[in-house]
């Protein structure tokens, strides 16, 4: 691929620009709550923006987009954000409410309050593993594997690279230096994103072309015996599951709204991301299905069809632009996990059990020790997902469905029933992992999502049971965030109608 001047000056000045910003916005952090909440001033708009930016990256551009390239799945695969649009209002009038009153860091320290340290511990160490082992190590994958790509810049150098940029401000700034960098990022991959449709349907020749050629990639209801994603998952199973888990109980994603500055700002911004999500799949999984329509004979793995795609497609000057966008994407969600693992490390286990009467400043220091090393763990565990071999979008999905199901579980039934102890949250979040881990092994023809649903029914099912048997004996309270500004949105009920009526129209049309 050619790379004139003004693609390299694009290219880095963007790259230079986001990292000045972010320093600049990550320069005074003197207390914990400034360092790990960015100290609780997030306007709707940010939220919004950050929680896209978080969560597309380039395994979506990489492996969503493959997904869509493939024959058997296409366009199903935008039911994981389209289901997530729909999460998201779930999130904005049940959880966010709950979250914010209690004045919590972490998701796992709400478990201490409804529970005790225990089941606080256990979901802390799940995400913890998962975080550094799978999701990052995907990311700086999928990342590298554009820069290959597109550059030929080696995989080795492409995935430590990444990680230091990402690192540099992520350790700098706390989560404000983060989220003015998803601000910046997300934006760019939205005007990336759009501009790669519009070429690549401009390319297949329009609308009616994309539709003739698609070969039957437009459908998002699948038969009920897919292997992986049967209409009775997607619409009333185990769909539901992860985008649950992620868009609410997920401390990657839901960092930036126990940020917000009053829950009326944290429940817009999180609709206002439900609102980008319903788009997602035309500016990722459309240019998968155009990849295959045009450049089939190209393209040796699915995971190559969006990389191939820019290769062919760009023009000289958007060449850089393009390649910011899917750098800054990448960057944007490593950095959010970085901080997300490092608030979990820091509140969650090191300041309960090594030193709980430490300042804001030693938890500062102790939360960029830890981004540096989850640096460098996430940067060595790229080779277990080069090993995974099935699509990267689909790695991440199925591996946490290890411990997905039990901390929905534990959660919801602990919201619903006061009896629910926390022997039983521990028992359900613990019975999931073997019990999903035994299901994929040995029932590998039956949908992944599947195996999550079985696994949230035997985990309520265990906690109901032992629940009754050492039933919550002691009145359950939560500390409350005086001074808070809890005064929900009044846009609310409206907005989230809209998003429903327009998610049900989709799938509608694409049926």
């Amino acid at each position: 691929m050619e790379f004139s001047i003004i693609d390299l000056a694009t290219f880095v000045g963007f790259i230079l620009l986001v990292i000045g910003v972010s320093l600049w916005a990550g320069r005074k952090e003197e207390t914990s709550e400034d360092y790990f909440l960015a100290g609780r001033g997030l306007t709707w708009w940010m939220i919004g923006l950050s929680l896209i930016a978080s969560n597309i990256s380039t395994e979506h551009f990489v492996g969503m987009a493959g997904q869509g390239y493939m024959a058997d799945i296409g366009l199903a695969i935008a039911s994981y954000e389209w289901i997530a649009a729909l999460a998201l209002i779930i999130v904005a009038l049940f959880l966010l409410p709950r979250f914010l009153r209690s004045g919590i860091y972490t998701i796992p320290e709400f478990l201490e309050y409804r529970y005790n340290k225990w089941p606080r511990m256990i979901m802390g160490f799940g995400l913890l593993f998962m975080y550094a082992g799978v999701t990052m190590a995907t990311v700086l994958y999928a990342g590298a594997i554009a820069m290959k790509t597109m550059f030929n810049v080696p995989m080795e150098v492409g995935v430590w690279v990444i990680g230091a940029i990402a690192g540099l401000y992520t350790v700098y700034g706390g989560l404000k230096a983060v989220v003015w960098s998803d601000v910046l990022q997300g934006t760019a991959l939205l005007i990336g994103g759009v501009i790669v449709t519009v070429l690549a349907m401009d390319a297949v020749g329009g609308w009616s072309s994309f539709v003739e050629l698609s070969g039957g990639r437009l459908h998002t209801i699948l038969p009920a015996d897919h292997p992986e994603l049967p209409w009775t998952a997607v619409l009333i199973g185990g769909m539901w599951l992860p985008n649950i888990f992620y868009w609410g109980l997920n401390q990657f994603i839901t960092q930036r709204t126990l940020a917000a500055k009053s829950l009326a700002e944290g429940q817009k911004g999180v609709l206002f991301g439900a609102s980008l999500k319903l788009i997602m799949p035309m500016i990722v999984v459309f240019p998968g299905i155009i990849a295959f329509e045009l450049y089939a004979d190209q393209i040796p793995n699915a995971d190559l069809a969006y990389p191939t795609l820019l290769k062919n497609l760009l023009p000289t000057g958007l060449v850089g632009v393009m390649f910011a966008a899917l750098f800054g994407a990448t960057m944007s969600t490593l950095d959010s996990l970085l901080n997300s693992a490092a608030t979990i490390f820091t509140i969650d286990f090191y300041k309960p059990l090594v030193k709980p009467d430490g300042d804001s400043k030693h938890f500062i220091k102790v939360g960029r020790i830890a981004t540096v090393v989850f640096v460098i763990i996430a940067c060595l565990s790229t080779r277990f997902v080069a090993d995974f071999g099935e699509g990267l979008y689909k790695f991440i999905q199925i591996w946490w469905g290890c411990i997905q199901p039990g901390i929905v579980a534990a959660f919801f039934l602990g919201f619903f029933w006061k009896k629910t102890s926390w022997q039983a949250a521990v028992a359900g979040m613990l019975v999931n992992v073997p019990l999903y881990l035994v299901l994929l092994n040995q029932f590998p023809e039956i949908a992944f999502l599947h195996h999550m649903a079985i696994c949230f029914g035997v985990c309520l099912v265990v906690m109901v049971g032992v629940s009754l048997v050492k039933p919550e004996t002691r009145v359950i309270t939560y500390p409350v965030n005086e001074g808070y500004d809890m005064k929900p949105s009044k846009t609310v009920v409206v907005w989230s109608a809209l998003i429903f009526l327009s998610t049900v129209a989709l799938y509608w049309f694409f049926r």
